[in-house]
């Protein structure tokens, strides 16, 4: 089975973001891969594990992005691509990764395509769904199982607090939820093994696609922080008391009423 997992790097949840000049400065930030990601990647696993085949985990960015490649081998990851666009993409959007991602897919035999359901920086969740349509074959998203027979798939997925159970074949693409397992910490044989492990780093030029082809088809003006919020107020006496002062309230500061 060919496993294919679209890997983001992505700001540490844990780093504060600092805005500055309208952009995120992100000189001294810790990257790690994007948490629905790493489920992606547990998954894949665990259906090589069972079903056989290979796990190829590719992301689009520049050479840092190693770092997090190489973490995903240590999961226990095939092979790794990295897709540099530091020379030729200045300002890419969710158009640009599909461009670039369905150039990357244009040669592959691909039985499944995991993907995170978002990314934690910009929380899209477009580049699965999109690059799904683009290749032509079915998507499910936010899976939080998934079973493999032969080319039928069975999945369940959470909508809103419930569960969908969905049954489809391959090939397929999915994208991954909290929930569908745990991902696993890379040991340390698994970083020794994974520095051995193929990396190939390919650019645009490499997929016969140019500047003009990826151009972004979104700009972003700005990047703000949501104004700070202000201290709740503890409304005192007995429930006649406290209706009249919650009126006066959204009358006169909150303007609702």
């Amino acid at each position: 089975m060919n496993i294919y997992v679209l890997l983001k790097r992505t700001f540490d949840t844990e780093e504060k973001i600092t805005i500055g000049n309208g952009r995120i400065e992100d000189d001294s930030a810790e990257f790690i891969i994007n948490p629905y990601d790493e489920y992606a990647v547990e998954e894949a696993i665990q259906l090589r594990d069972e079903h056989g085949g290979e796990v190829t985990v590719v992301t689009i960015g520049e050479e840092d992005a190693e770092k997090q490649l190489r973490t995903a081998l240590a999961m226990g990851a095939d092979k790794a691509v990295l897709i540099n666009t530091e020379d030729d993409l200045e300002e890419g959007d969710q158009f640009s990764t599909v461009k670039i991602l369905e150039a990357f897919f244009e040669d592959k035999e691909a039985d499944i395509i995991l993907a995170g359901n978002v990314a934690i920086d910009e929380a899209s969740g477009q580049v699965g769904p999109r690059l799904a349509e683009r290749l032509n074959i079915p998507y499910v998203t936010t899976i939080t199982s998934i079973t493999v027979e032969n080319e039928t798939v069975n999945i369940e997925r959470d909508v809103e607090g419930d569960v969908e159970k969905v049954q489809t074949s391959l090939p397929l693409l999915v994208t991954c939820q909290q929930g569908l397992n745990e991902p696993r910490y890379p040991s340390l044989p698994g970083i020794m093994k994974a520095k051995k492990k193929p990396l190939e780093e390919l650019e645009l030029d490499d997929l016969d696609l140019d500047e003009d082809d990826v151009e972004a088809k979104t700009k972003t003006i700005e990047i703000f922080l949501p104004p700070e919020k202000e201290a709740g107020k503890v409304l005192e006496g007995d429930i006649d008391q406290q209706v009249k002062e919650l009126v006066s309230l959204l009358r006169t500061e909150a303007k609702v009423l």
